[in-house]
């Protein structure tokens, strides 16, 4: 039986409570059960994402994979959709899938990942020819972030009423101005919705392979700002962090062959919301102290940044 990392338990334990303790005490034996029914047996140590473990397996059949479970929770559910869709296609492929235990074998690639390549250049460019190959009609049953618009409005506006903040009035307006303008006339295309450089890994059948899609239907840019969010330490280190923020969309943009004005509006977009979110909820990395400052912080001058075009 598979021990699972004490990290993770106890992330999940924290962010999930007591349904997150139960289903880390059943965890094991679906583990089990999944590799005898996809006749499997593990093959190295086991690796934990945010919301789910790896398992590296051998198929008696068929080579080398891995086994994903994630928590089961409504932003895990359309991940498999969306590597069907795919189907290799700049991401791993789907090899099986059982939707009720929210478990998946996929192929395995290195679990060296895209943020470990020290050339921001290089990041920013990989980053957009991957968003460019996922960029396939969206299959139908996924949800269409055009219908997500409203819900951002709404929360815009309640965040910035009732949390203090340094944010300008102008950017935030770019921000609402976003909404209505792009928001809510997304195109039916297949976005990964969270393609930051920590979910592109290394790969043998392809140099680069994404993983862990959320799976949405809507606009190829919206994927700008989960990359530059996550360039946080790189970025906040630049001499001029309006020119680093600029050329790495720059880059991202012209890989990606995105609408560069575009990508900079929905980019601004993720920035303002994700200085909102670390005031209520914390970030996965930082849920309090001098960590969730700093990141709070970098977030309202991401946003300041990412509201003057370049």
């Amino acid at each position: 039986m598979i021990g699972t990392p004490e990290a993770f338990s106890r992330s999940t334990i924290e962010r999930e409570g007591e349904p997150g303790a139960a289903w880390l005490a059943e965890l094991p034996g679906i583990v089990d059960e999944l590799l005898g029914c996809w006749d499997c047996l593990p093959d190295g140590e086991v690796m934990h994402g945010g919301v789910g473990i790896i398992v590296p397996v051998r198929r008696r059949a068929e080579g080398t994979a891995v086994l994903k479970v994630s928590f089961p929770h409504p932003g895990n559910v359309h991940e498999p959709d969306a590597f069907m869709a795919w189907n290799g296609r700049g991401a791993v492929r789907l090899h099986e899938r059982d939707d009720e235990r929210f478990a998946m074998m996929l192929e395995r690639a290195d679990p060296s990942t895209l943020a470990e390549v020290a050339d921001g250049d290089e990041v920013a460019a990989v980053a957009g020819r991957i968003n460019r190959r996922l960029a396939v009609p969206a299959p139908a049953g996924l949800p269409r972030l055009r219908d997500q618009a409203d819900a951002w409005e709404e929360q815009l506006l309640k965040d910035a009423e009732e949390l203090a903040h340094p944010l300008p009035r102008h950017v935030m307006e770019a921000a609402e101005a976003t909404v209505r303008d792009l928001g809510r006339t997304q195109p039916d295309i297949l976005v990964h919705g969270d393609l930051h450089a920590g979910n592109i890994l290394r790969g043998e059948r392809e140099p680069w392979l994404a993983v862990d899609p959320k799976g949405y239907a809507g606009d190829p840019a919206y994927d700008a700002g989960a990359l530059l969010k996550s360039r946080a330490l790189t970025l906040i280190a630049a001499a001029d962090l309006r020119s680093a923020v600029h050329r790495t969309l720059d880059v991202f943009a012209e890989a990606a062959e995105l609408d560069r004005e575009r990508a900079r509006r929905w980019a601004q977009l993720h920035a303002v919301q994700a200085a909102f979110w670390g005031r209520r909820h914390g970030f996965r990395v930082a849920r309090g102290g001098s960590r969730l400052d700093w990141l709070t912080d970098f977030m309202d001058r991401l946003a300041k940044v990412l509201t003057e075009r370049a």
